[in-house]
């Protein structure tokens, strides 16, 4: 027995309606369900599900040494759709921090949404990926 993949996502959010057209608009997702308390959008080969929280929360975290993490990396392929990501959401208004090299293969970015969730982009597909896919 093994896991095999990430089906679902939950991401709270303090508006759903809000953050699901935030979603749709600026990550291209699909939105497949909405209601008061809940959204489930299509993105990256997964279902993301939008829950409403009371209160301010994140599925952010914070290290031993104190920076705040995020939880989840999206892949591009390559760096130049890095970079081309990266523009595209600087001209959307999407909050975004600055194209890194962190020291190991491609680069990254972070980039926030509405509810101040922290999600990173990396350059590089996975090998598996780009095999079932048939990416070259």
């Amino acid at each position: 027995m093994s896991l095999l993949r990430v089906g679902t996502t939950y991401i709270p959010v303090s508006d759903v309606t809000k953050a699901s057209i935030w979603y749709v608009e600026n990550l291209k997702a699909e939105l497949s369900y909405k209601d008061e308390k809940k959204a489930i959008l299509n993105l990256a080969n997964q279902s993301f599900f939008l829950v409403k929280t009371s209160g301010q929360q994140t599925a952010n975290f914070t290290d031993e040494d104190g920076q705040e993490l995020f939880s989840l990396t999206f892949e591009v392929d390559g760096l130049e759709e890095l970079k081309l990501l990266h523009e595209t959401f600087q001209r959307q208004g999407v909050r975004v921090g600055e194209i890194e090299n962190r020291g190991h293969a491609g680069n990254n970015f972070v980039f926030y949404d509405l509810d101040r969730n922290k999600f990173d982009v990396w350059s590089e597909l996975s090998p598996e990926f780009k095999e079932k896919y048939q990416i070259t």
